[in-house]
């Protein structure tokens, strides 16, 4: 009967093929792996006999994922869907980039703690989804590197400028994937189509400079006078300079990344036996799918599913909120942090007044001569206001300071505008969106960016002086700087925008101004107009973040083998700190007011602490699939994600009960519950024989009361469990702006210090 009823849909389908409208799109379609007749060989022979002509299909997978993406027309796409086989598609979406004294920073010493524990990592393979990687750079050698893991499977594959001799014991593994990418080219998609040879390299070789910098940041060895263009000089090396790297190079140079080459790579690095899969990969829309539509998701949960952690970016879009991506449970995701390094540079105006800003100019100074200062946004010309090409008058700027404001063009982009119309150099003013968040850039004019109040009092001073002067002042590299770590302006913020009950992101990492190795290929702004070539490079960016999480995972690994990915996960989270070096709580640069958890998840990666956690928040596959089964998503939708069929529990289980590091409580805005419990099970990971008592500090207006209020350990009880009743008084609640309060548990046996946020919210589910 099976045969019969794929015969007549196999008829139905050939007749859309032949009567099929012109335009063609890339689809990804999931296919139930159990319903492969038994006639057919392989499930590509199955595939391409039944769903889609062999020359149309660009992937196959058959690890974190079962199915196919093929380029087809979307009448075939709907008849496809009518199979029986079929569980879902989607549509090939385009993803975004989300674009050395980093590792003491995070508490890391050399020959003690996590480093001398786990040899540096040495035995820990990292997975980086990127741009490819420069693999000549310092920060990639293998000398005196053991030999490659036995259990490596995966390929050195070859291409333009790559052979098989740019890889070595330090970079295992390569890969690049361009199907989607070039498949999208010829629907009039705009960004995809044939790779463009002449900026980009048909192989790993890394032609834009992200993946390079990620992996450096991730694994990078020990390198010696490490600058760019004198700024940060010093020793520069990954948080797991011994990790070996596996590249998978899913992003193209100014185009993007394709959902369909993504999942390809996760199926590809599951198989050739990564640890650790480094993604700082984002929707480009700023939208979150649902999981099942999510390729990242899907992809994570395969490998999470298998033992292999996994790191991802949660954003640029902040500081607004509900601005996070990267949502599921499975995945760590990491927002972005200050480091107590930064590149100021002044702007000293006519009447004596010096403003702070920062820059990584490095041409020749200005030496203190004034010039005049012109704002051409005076004229209300939008355009002209925010230095667009072709918008300056060359008669109003020309021998002058411009000050331009940030947005809708490359910041470093501004300058040229400037020095083309004939501006000595430019100031560039943050906006209210950006407040008072810098990150430095490598301009290639004398230029400073200054935040929101900055900018509008050097506005003011050219607004009321008949004759505005002003020179900049670049004060090279400061390091000690207070108060540090600050949560970065842009750094994609809470509450979840898919599941609020689970908190998002789940902690902050070094994510500004952070010097690592660069391509040979681009300059340091990554402009054409750009001839310099620079072995490191400073950038900013969750996608800075991620990488660090993810050398901080390969340490964790290695020293703990044993530790399931969401182990890893629980001893960053429960040990990450909540104060700056000031000691004082944590601030948001945009506002410069007190951060709370919607910004920095559980706080501030600290990975002298995550070595010896002492309790773990443990979660199995079956945990996840009854999450999914909480929030509503049925058996078939479920296997979307898991690859196997699933069962829902009789009683829909409470998503909150998910046994995850922090802790959301959601209550309805009409009023209603005002009580919600919470099941926790936590794993000793420290002495067997241990007690721990619990410490609460309430969020304001709220009670919180656990039972059991001590646990005592044993060699035999390894695993204990705890209830949270939280109770809402709304009469004395008073809800912060983002619509929270906000609180903590602690768990402490004299030693550990096991710390969970806690999140109190008013929220009517979607």
């Amino acid at each position: 009967m099976a045969s019969l009823t794929s015969l007549l849909f196999l008829l139905t389908f050939f007749f859309f093929v032949v009567s099929a409208d012109p335009a063609v799109k890339s689809y990804i379609f999931r296919i139930d792996r159990f319903a492969k007749p038994s006639i057919f060989p392989t499930h590509y022979h199955w595939y391409s006999s039944e769903f889609a002509d062999p020359a149309s299909i660009l992937h196959v997978y058959d690890t974190v994922f079962h199915g196919f993406s093929a380029s087809v027309s979307p009448s075939q796409a709907a008849a496809l869907r009518q199979h029986p086989a079929v569980l879902q598609s989607f549509e090939d979406r385009r993803r975004e980039l989300h674009t050395t004294r980093s590792p003491q920073f995070l508490g890391l010493r050399n020959r003690q703690g996590l480093w001398s524990e786990s040899d540096y990592g040495s035995d820990v393979i990292i997975g980086i989804f990127d741009t490819g990687i420069w693999p000549e750079r310092r920060s990639f050698s293998d000398l005196n590197l053991g030999p490659i893991p036995s259990r490596w499977k995966g390929v050195c594959q070859t291409g333009t400028k790559f052979t098989a001799r740019n890889c070595n014991k330090k970079i295992v593994g390569a890969r690049f994937f361009s199907k989607g990418h070039e498949a999208a080219g010829g629907f009039g998609g705009g960004m995809g189509g044939a790779i463009n040879e002449t900026v980009e390299f048909m192989s790993p070789r890394d032609a834009d400079g992200h993946g390079t910098h990620t992996a450096s940041t991730a694994a990078g060895r020990i390198s010696f006078q490490a600058n760019m263009s004198g700024y940060a000089a010093g020793i520069a090396k990954g948080v797991a300079p011994k990790a070996r790297l596996a590249v998978y190079k899913v992003c193209w140079k100014d185009a993007g990344c394709f959902d369909s080459d993504i999942l390809a790579a996760f199926d590809a690095a599951v198989n050739d036996g990564v640890d650790v899969i480094s993604i700082s990969i984002g929707g480009g829309d700023g939208i979150s799918s649902p999981y099942y539509l999510d390729p990242i998701a899907i992809g994570s949960y395969g490998a999470v599913s298998r033992g292999v952690f996994v790191s991802s970016s949660g954003g640029n879009d902040g500081p607004n909120g509900m601005s996070v991506t990267n949502l599921a449970p499975w995945l760590m995701t990491v927002g972005a942090g200050t480091i107590d390094r930064n590149f100021p540079a002044d702007v000293i105006l006519g009447d004596g007044r010096k403003l702070a800003g920062v820059s990584l100019y490095a041409g020749a100074p200005l030496n203190g001569k004034m010039y005049s200062l012109v704002y051409p946004g005076k004229s209300g010309v939008l355009s002209a206001s925010l230095c667009m090409e072709n918008s300056l008058d060359p008669n109003l700027v020309r021998g002058k300071l411009v000050i331009c404001d940030r947005g809708s063009s490359a910041r470093v982009a501004k300058g040229l505008v400037v020095r083309k119309a004939g501006g000595v150099g430019m100031i560039l003013a943050n906006g209210m969106s950006n407040g008072e968040g810098l990150v430095g850039d490598a301009h290639l004019v004398p230029a400073c960016a200054v935040g929101a109040d900055e900018g509008d009092a050097i506005k003011s001073y050219v607004a009321s002086s008949a004759v505005a002067t002003a020179t900049i002042n670049f004060r090279g590299t400061v390091i000690g700087i207070k108060p540090a770590p600050v949560v970065a302006a842009f750094s994609g913020r809470g509450p979840n925008g898919l599941n609020p009950e689970i908190l998002k992101p789940d902690l902050i990492a070094p994510g500004v101004n952070i010097l690592a190795a660069w391509t040979d290929a681009v300059g340091p702004t990554g402009l054409d107009s750009d001839t310099r070539r620079t072995e490191f490079n400073i950038l900013s960016g969750t996608s800075m973040a991620c990488p660090h999480v993810s050398g901080a995972a390969a340490l964790l690994k290695s020293a703990h083998p044993d530790w399931s990915p969401a182990a890893i996960r629980s001893a960053m989270m429960t040990t990450a700190s909540i104060v700056d070096n000031k000691f004082l709580p944590m601030t948001d640069e945009s506002s410069g007011k007190p951060s709370t958890p919607y910004d920095f998840g559980a706080g501030h990666l600290n990975l002298g602490r995550a070595l010896d956690p002492g309790l773990v928040y443990d979660i199995t596959n079956n945990d996840y699939v009854n999450f999914l089964c909480a929030i509503g998503y049925g058996p078939k939708t479920i296997q979307v994600i898991t690859r196997s069929p699933v069962k829902c529990p009789a009683k829909r289980p409470a998503p909150e009960n998910l046994n995850y590091p922090s802790l959301v409580a959601l209550f309805p805005s009409s009023g209603g519950a005002s009580s919600k419990s919470f099941l926790r099970t936590v794993t000793n990971v420290g002495p067997a024989e241990s007690v721990y008592t619990v410490k609460v500090e309430p969020p304001k207006g709220v009670k919180v009361a656990v039972k059991s209020a001590k646990l005592a350990f044993s060699e035999k009880a390894r695993k204990l469990s705890y209830i949270v009743t939280v109770t809402l008084d709304s009469n004395n609640v008073v809800v912060d702006e983002s619509g929270a309060v906000f609180g903590s548990l602690s768990w402490s046996d004299g030693k550990h210090v096991v710390r969970s946020p806690i999140v109190v919210t008013q929220i009517d589910p979607l």
